[in-house]
């Protein structure tokens, strides 16, 4: 499944994703601040600094001759006192002073501070001084108004209860670009909702025979196959809005919250019909129910789902609204989310096949300037088990990747090192590799290369390498003709001896055997015993399956039917499988072990082998493309001095 590529969009500077009622909102609020720190500091400046003295000790400090001017207002007079005042008074007093004042007082004043010979003056009453008193009243009226009064007008709850508000994006007709033209690979799945698209477009049509069209539509599928996409491409191609948001999202520290917000959801979708709710990640909320210790009868989560389940139910016929929601874990979910009547219809997105990531592929290289040597078809080949998201991953890895080496377009070799990097990781040419280590893992790769390609039930071989990529120190890649939804014995034993084959290596030219065959033994073990336990491949325990599954007890404890005697046999069986394995592996590599050695030996040459070349050394011939030393020592001459 493919999602369509991003762009990214640079906007004008200064302007936000926010909403203009926030942005209003933000901007009153530092308005509020800034006036509120003003009028501190006048005030503050105002008052501190200054001394409350009494009648009498002006007139006594006015006869000493310690004051060195005065300023007579309406209601005080201020003053400051001369070196002598200053030096009379305590160490840390202020300089300033300030004393009570009546207007009849005026005459007798300004005779006795001409008597003293002291500047005075006369201000003028300032009507912005007596509002100053009263500013801070009026901002904290303001800031009431708007935290509170302001909210509680816009909706019900205000900000107290924004809580309760959902937060679900909505995406309207003009914003839902996408359609079925930007979706591939799931053919199957888009048959089945283009009933949902009629429903949506043409509703009377339904009613008119008295169908029910399913309320809601549950999504199932692995991680990146593209169910978010599917959902987006079906409001697209029925242009209706779109409702989107994660179960996630419903649940919060406060109790009844997520409640709050599905009935807030519902309601608003009711009320832009026709139009699509979409549930990502349902499975946060939607969990099985039960007596256990983790999930009680008043659990958040759990009236979160009631409410959902409510909600859903509480559709008319004539609701135009269409519940989808998306998870990868269906086998967890509450069993009255899924019958009939709320999601009563499944549509599984499977990982996509060979035609599906072929498909997948040309969509998003439409905007990539591609070389005239690529072959997506080969590529698609090359990625069994991949998911659009992958895929998507891959083109855009293969774009940076020529950028950097300066390309005019991209080269199948980029998309090859791509599709190696998303799944194992960059190449580590840097990293400094004993000379030991080097040679253990050119024979180890060398085993798995030559027993892949000797096996005819194994899948075909792509190419060999020895440079540490990710936590590997080297890989062997194969190249399936095409995808396998069955495993046969055959097939499956073929995949074992490749895997010990690196081990079977190690052993037999190195003298010694290295943790590097963890991940083979582990792939190895995990295949046998699904073939024992699962698939019935064992002869003597025959068609049964043994393996263990998850049983409905309170604590969500595994469930084993079987005995501790079938659980020895299951080791027994197991351990035979993959001896048996092991000795045919090992068959292989002591008959060839020349030919095992020629292909070591190139190993530690060139580094990398694909198919072709491998086929080569099995056959005798020699191989005359240059060293990875010769390539270093051209790059080398290249460089002007």
């Amino acid at each position: 499944m493919n999602q369509k590529k991003r762009q990214n969009i640079k906007k004008p500077l200064g302007l936000s994703d926010e909403p203009p009622s926030r942005q209003q909102n933000r901007s009153l609020n530092w308005i509020f601040l800034v006036l509120a720190f003003i009028t501190f500091i006048m005030m503050f400046d105002r008052y501190q600094g200054r001394d409350e003295i009494s009648n009498d000790d002006f007139e006594k400090y006015l006869s000493e001759g310690k004051i060195e001017s005065v300023e007579i207002g309406d209601s005080a007079i201020t003053g400051k006192f001369n070196a002598a005042g200053v030096s009379s008074r305590q160490q840390r007093a202020p300089k300033s002073f300030s004393v009570g004042y009546r207007p009849e007082m005026l005459s007798d004043v300004t005779a006795k501070l001409q008597v003293a010979q002291v500047k005075w003056t006369v201000s003028q009453p300032q009507i912005w001084m007596s509002l100053l008193v009263w500013l801070p009243f009026v901002l904290f009226g303001i800031f009431i108004y708007f935290v509170f009064v302001r909210n509680v007008r816009n909706g019900p709850g205000g900000m107290l209860m924004s809580f309760g508000r959902s937060k679900h994006k909505m995406h309207g007709k003009e914003q839902m670009k996408i359609t079925f033209d930007d979706v591939a690979g799931i053919d199957e799945a888009k048959e089945e909702v283009a009933e949902i698209i009629e429903f949506l477009k043409h509703p009377k049509k339904f009613q008119k025979i008295g169908g029910r069209i399913p309320r809601g539509i549950l999504l199932v599928g692995p991680p990146g196959c593209g169910k978010t996409l599917l959902a987006k491409a079906i409001a697209g191609q029925a242009n209706v809005p779109f409702f989107s948001i994660s179960g996630s999202d419903f649940v919060e520290m406060f109790v009844g919250v997520g409640a709050s917000r599905v009935r807030d959801l519902f309601k608003s979708a009711k009320e832009n019909s026709p139009c699509i709710i979409f549930l990502d990640e349902i499975d946060a909320i939607g969990k099985k129910r039960g007596p256990g210790f983790v999930s009680g009868g008043h659990d958040e989560r759990e009236q979160t789902l009631n409410a959902i389940l409510v909600e859903m139910d509480g559709f008319d016929t004539n609701d135009q609204v269409i519940v989808m929601a998306a998870t990868n874990r269906g086998d967890i979910l509450d069993k009255a989310l899924t019958r009939p009547g709320r999601f009563d219809r499944q549509v599984y997105i499977p990982l996509p096949d060979v035609k599906g990531r072929t498909e997948i592929l040309k969509i998003h290289s439409r905007k990539i300037r591609m070389g005239p040597d690529v072959e997506l078809e080969r590529l698609a080949r090359g990625t069994p088990m991949y998911s659009g998201a992958d895929l998507e991953a891959i083109i855009n890895e293969a774009a940076i990747s020529a950028t950097m080496n300066n390309k005019d377009f991209v080269e199948m070799e980029d998309l090859e090192e791509a599709r190696d990097k998303v799944r194992w990781g960059r190449k580590s040419r840097s990293r400094a590799v004993d000379q030991a280590d080097r040679k253990l893992t050119a024979y180890h790769e060398a085993g798995h290369t030559l027993v892949q390609s000797l096996l005819k039930d194994a899948d075909p071989l792509h190419k060999v390498s020895i440079i540490p990529r990710g936590p590997m120190g080297g890989a062997t890649f194969s190249l399936p003709e095409k995808d396998r939804t069955h495993y046969t014995k055959k097939y499956c034993m073929a995949e074992l001896q490749v895997c010990f084959g690196g081990r079977i290596a190690e052993a037999m030219f190195c003298d010694d055997i290295s943790s590097g065959a963890q991940a083979d033994i582990k792939m190895a073990t995990s295949l046998a015993r699904e073939m024992v336990q699962t698939w019935g491949m064992s002869e003597i325990l025959g068609p049964i399956d043994y393996s263990i599954q998850a049983q409905d007890f309170y604590f969500g404890l595994p469930g084993q039917e079987h005995s501790q005697k079938t659980s020895e046999i299951i080791d027994a069986e197991v351990k035979r499988l993959i001896d048996r394995a092991f000795e045919d592996a090992k068959k292989i590599i002591d008959t060839n072990r020349d030919k095992l050695q020629a292909i070591a030996d190139a190993l530690l040459k060139y580094e990398t082998l694909d198919a072709a070349e491998v086929k080569i050394i099995l056959e005798g011939g020699t191989l005359t493309k240059p060293t990875v030393g010769d390539l270093l020592k051209t790059e080398q001459e290249k460089k002007p001095d």
